[in-house]
């Protein structure tokens, strides 16, 4: 007996190493995937868990991504981008604009009437972040994608036909120029992350929010609100995100492992990212129409375009303060949207 224990027992210590080993190779490095909204909406389903279950294949296993949804690991969306710098979360996706003013460049894509196809300005957007915002604004995270949503719109407890029917609203702004657009025509802008608009419009908090169609349906809007308020052309806005990654937890992987968050991060996922936003509008919309709730769809903009002029003129003036070239930024989104990056389309 005493010799098939000898016998047995380098076989059991081999076949202990081997498992020790491939549980170590199959989870070499656990990332906290953090985010706001529940997990069932668009963005984390179709986006964000696309990104990670890419990540986990193309690393064999040695990555793995943990999601966090709605906040689950603590704190408020505003505190997204600060959880990535600090380690809180290794990896987090947010509104830029949560933050207002911190990162200044990305707002020329949230500028009202500047984006038509999200595409292309998420296209645009990765251009001019690798040009203009990685070593300054950005400088303090790992920044995976930068994307724009479908075009931002109204959803409201009145009808919305011209800007004079938003005074004495109570509106959810989508952003810090979103708000200045509400204040000129009468409106009081109301700051909140878009986790809160549902409740807040349950109880009378706000009257009408901005968020475009796509994530009306996860947030129930349609049983909340009767009116929409969309526009032909570019859109009224739209909102930034970015996909960030703490510097020190990517600085530290393996050069491969680097290579595959490299290889499902930059342009290509962000023209992915945001399209794939884009394209959720629609059947999020049906949603509306087939509830019965009223569609009001803004032909002529020229009345609203007037109104935003002066939003322009105190943005660059803000910029400049900052010593950013605010228009030069607005010409080379512009330019970019017409020209290479028109027309773009990329899959994961």
């Amino acid at each position: 007996m005493s010799t098939l224990k000898t016998l047995l027992r380098p076989l059991a210590a081999a076949v202990m190493a081997t498992a020790f080993s491939t549980g170590a190779h199959a989870q070499d490095v656990t990332l906290k995937l953090h985010q706001f909204l529940p997990a069932q909406a668009n963005v984390p389903k179709l986006v964000l868990d696309v990104w990670a279950d890419k990540v986990e294949e193309a690393s064999d296993g040695r990555i793995k991504v943990d999601r966090f949804p709605s906040m689950q690991l603590g704190g408020s969306p505003p505190e997204l981008m600060d959880q990535a710098i600090d380690g809180i979360a290794d990896v987090v996706w947010t509104v830029v604009g949560y933050t207002p003013g911190r990162f200044p460049s990305t707002e020329v894509f949230e500028l009202p009437f500047m984006v038509e196809d999200a595409r292309a300005a998420s296209c645009a957007y990765w251009n001019l972040f690798e040009s203009n915002m990685a070593a300054t604004e950005f400088k303090d995270v790992k920044i995976l994608g930068t994307w724009v949503h479908g075009p931002g719109m109204f959803h409201t407890n009145e009808p919305v036909n011209e800007p004079a029917d938003l005074q004495g609203l109570k509106i959810r702004g989508g952003s810090r120029l979103v708000n200045e657009l509400l204040e000129l025509a009468g409106a009081t802008p109301v700051g909140m992350p878009v986790p809160a608009v549902p409740e807040g419009l349950s109880k009378g908090v706000i009257d009408g929010t901005t968020i475009p169609w796509e994530v009306t349906a996860a947030l129930k809007i349609p049983e909340l609100v009767e009116f929409h308020t969309e526009f032909e052309g570019p859109a009224l806005y739209t909102l930034t995100f970015v996909l960030a990654m703490n510097k020190g937890v990517y600085d530290a992987l393996d050069d491969d492992l680097k290579a595959v968050i490299d290889d499902n991060s930059g342009l290509e996922f962000s023209i992915f990212a945001g399209g794939v936003q884009a394209d959720a509008d629609g059947p999020a919309r049906q949603v509306a129409v087939d509830n019965g709730n009223e569609i009001i769809t803004i032909t002529d903009t020229s009345e609203w375009a007037a109104l935003v002029n002066p939003i322009y003129d105190t943005w660059i003036a803000d910029l400049a303060e900052k010593d950013i070239d605010g228009q030069a930024l607005i010409d080379r989104a512009k330019a970019l949207m017409a020209g290479e990056c028109k027309g773009a389309t990329a899959e994961m």
